[in-house]
């Protein structure tokens, strides 16, 4: 019998995955995708723990200059030579990750920060020896080596600076990856800092982003779609991916297929119902799809105790504190909502695909509830039936798992908030 691969609980680095033989779900059509619909700037916004973190990874270790090929041996993608002698291994990568940027005010928040692209910036120190550059080129990475961001441009420009030196040396331009944009704006607009944390980032992905003439082309995530007018500004390049699109539906999350399959593997095929009836329920696009984060360690948990009942691993994954803050404001026809939505049915609602944490201090009643329902729906607290009553967008609850997380503890938010007597059905 062969052995059975490790579950890899929390793993995103694909490198990492695939080295030490981890069970991996083939997500390398993505690249595929990826390469023929592209924009400049690729925007993908899904749900905590759908699995962009480790896409992003495997974009590093498919496009990077100098990584291993043999990482990819087997995988989807490989059964296209001709794209993967054109892209695979081709490229400079510059690749952060924002989700560390949590800072209790803003001066702790700037320094994260600039250890982020410190730390990338380490990558790359070689090119301190690069004849290619010249000693002026190499000044402002020294700087970035040392953390010193003597003023506030030197961060702005941080990005754009790192790609125009990997573009000088190896005289082809640069693929920018960065992951979980939205992070450091929720931990601002918690702390009192937002706009300052805004100006920022804006400044920053305006230069690296807009106009670089060093960059190929960008990826970038996130949870919730951040509205143009407050950190896109000018990126008339962009292309945005929600949760609605069909084009790369298949490639965050499980679907049914890749679900029973790992389940199979596992000797679990037996818990296919109740794998599915907890975890599945989410619509991207016009895939059906289950929670990563879930399968997974469902599988691991059941590996160890057969009998174990299902959990809720989602809801402590991440933060919920724009979701509690929403729903500690709601009103009694939303409490009457919540009942209908926890007794199995759905609500027609109309949704904000875009929005700012500011508008959520919105002083409009109806408004506020219009991003409650909004904000509920992008983070995968509901998902769309599919079906349209108009303009509005039909949602209900997933699964059990999201299920149970309403009966319970959203209703202990109500009562935090002496918004009491949500009636459990």
């Amino acid at each position: 019998m062969a052995k059975i691969r490790k579950v890899p609980i929390g793993l995103d680095d694909f490198e990492k995955l695939r080295r030490e033989n981890f069970y991996y779900i083939d997500k390398s059509g993505f690249i595929k995708a990826l390469v023929n619909n592209w924009g400049e700037v690729n925007l993908f916004t899904r749900p905590r723990r759908f699995g962009k973190t480790l896409n992003m990874s495997m974009l590093r270790s498919f496009f990077e200059i100098g990584s291993d090929k043999r990482l990819f041996d087997g995988l989807e993608i490989s059964q296209d030579p001709a794209l993967c002698e054109q892209y695979q291994g081709k490229f400079p990568i510059l690749f952060i990750s924002l989700k560390s940027v949590a800072g209790d005010d803003y001066t702790m928040a700037y320094d994260m920060l600039g250890e982020v692209v410190r730390e990338e910036a380490l990558r790359f120190q070689w090119l301190l020896d690069s004849d290619k550059l010249t000693r002026f080129d190499k000044v402002p990475l020294e700087k970035m080596l040392e953390h010193v961001f003597e003023k506030q441009v030197d961060m702005h420009r941080s990005l754009k600076v790192l790609s125009g030196l990997l573009h000088k040396h190896y005289g082809k331009k640069v693929i920018i990856l960065i992951d979980e944009y939205d992070v450091p704006l929720e931990k601002a607009y918690q702390k009192g800092y937002y706009d300052q944390m805004v100006t920022l980032i804006r400044a920053m992905f305006e230069m690296a982003l807009k106009s670089n003439q060093n960059l190929y082309f960008a990826v970038v995530t996130g949870c919730l779609r951040i509205s143009k007018e407050s950190i896109f500004t000018g990126l008339n390049n962009f292309s945005i991916h929600s949760i609605d699109d069909t084009i790369y539906d298949e490639y965050f999350g499980f679907t049914d297929q890749e679900a029973r399959q790992l389940l199979e593997d596992y000797s679990m095929s037996g818990k296919y119902t109740e794998v599915r009836d907890w975890y599945d329920g989410y619509r991207f696009g016009q895939e059906h799809v289950y929670c990563p984060w879930d399968v997974l360690n469902y599988v691991k948990d059941h590996t160890a105790d057969p009998d174990m009942t299902p959990a809720a691993y989602w809801v402590n994954s991440s933060s919920n504190a724009i979701v509690k803050g929403l729903l500690c404001q709601a009103t009694a026809t939303v409490k009457d909502q919540i009942g209908t939505l926890i007794a199995g049915g759905t609500i027609d609602i109309p949704l904000v695909q875009e929005l700012t944490y500011q508008d959520l201090d919105t002083t409009d009643e109806l408004q506020r509830m219009k991003y409650l329902w909004s904000v509920l729906y992008i983070t995968g607290y509901l998902t769309d039936t599919g079906e349209r009553e108009g303009r509005n967008h039909r949602l209900m609850i997933p699964n059990k798992e999201i299920q149970e997380i309403f009966a319970l503890q959203i209703e202990n938010w109500f009562s935090e908030s002496r918004f009491m007597g949500l009636r459990v059905i």
